[in-house]
C-alpha cells in the first residue's frame, strides 16, 4: 500500500493504526522511511503524512471521550464501577488531575507504544480544550513519527529491526496495563470503602 499509494497510503495506515492499535506504526513508518531512502518518497513528507494520519485517528478517540464525558462515565461507574475499576468520586479526581497535567500526559503518551491511542480518551472525557489537545498531540506524534521514519531511512532494507526492537517495549506496556487493571478490580471494594471516611 505504501509503495502503490505513497503519502496517502502512509496517512491512511497511520489513521487505521490509531483506530486499531494492533496495526503497528513500528512497521509502517520504518517501511515508509526505507521507501524514502530508495528515493521513491520524501522523508519530510512521510513524516507529515504519518503525523496527519495519526492526528486524525487521535481526534476520533478524543471525540469518543468527549461524547462519553464525565457525567456519563460517573453514571457507568455507579453501575459497573468494579469492572471499570473506578468510582464516581475517582472520576472527578481523575478529571481534575488531567485538567491540570493533561498537556504533559498527552505529549508523553503519544510517544509510548500502546498508550498512544488510549491517551486521547481521557483527554476527551476531561474536556481538555481542543486547541491544546491538537498542539500536544501534533508535537508528540511528530516526534514519534520522525523517530520511526528516520530509523527506517537509516536502516534501509533492515527497517524491520525497528519493530523487533520496539515490540518487547509494547508487550511490557500492555502487560503492565493488564496487571494494573487486575489490581484495580481486585482492590476496588477496599478503595471504595475508604472513600466516605476521606
Amino acid at each position: 500500500m505504501v509503495e502503490q499509494t505513497g503519502y496517502l497510503g502512509v496517512a491512511l495506515l497511520m489513521f487505521a493504526e490509531n483506530l486499531f492499535p494492533p496495526i503497528p506504526s513500528e512497521l509502517i513508518l520504518p517501511l515508509a522511511g526505507f521507501t524514502a531512502a530508495r528515493g521513491d518518497l520524501s522523508l519530510p513528507l512521510v513524516v507529515v503524512a504519518g503525523t496527519a494520519g495519526a492526528l486524525a485517528g487521535a481526534l476520533f478517540w478524543y471525540a469518543i471521550g468527549r461524547w462519553v464525558g464525565c457525567r456519563r462515565l460517573k453514571h457507568w461507574a455507579e453501575r459497573h464501577g468494579r469492572w471499570l475499576t473506578i468510582s464516581p468520586e475517582e472520576v472527578d479526581q481523575a478529571a481534575s488531575h488531567f485538567r491540570e497535567h493533561g498537556g504533559r500526559a498527552v505529549l508523553i503518551g503519544r510517544m509510548i507504544p500502546a498508550v498512544r491511542t488510549l491517551i486521547s480518551i481521557p483527554a476527551g472525557v476531561s474536556e481538555m480544550a481542543l486547541v491544546p489537545f491538537l498542539l500536544y498531540t501534533t508535537v508528540g506524534t511528530a516526534i514519534w513519527t520522525t523517530f520511526l521514519a528516520a530509523a527506517g531511512y537509516l536502516l534501509e532494507d533492515r527497517y524491520q529491526q525497528v519493530s523487533g526492537w520496539l515490540n518487547p517495549v509494547s508487550n511490557i506496556v500492555i502487560a503492565g496495563i493488564f496487571l494494573w487493571y487486575v489490581y484495580r478490580v481486585a482492590t476496588f471494594g477496599r478503595r471504595t470503602a475508604k472513600q466516605p471516611a476521606e
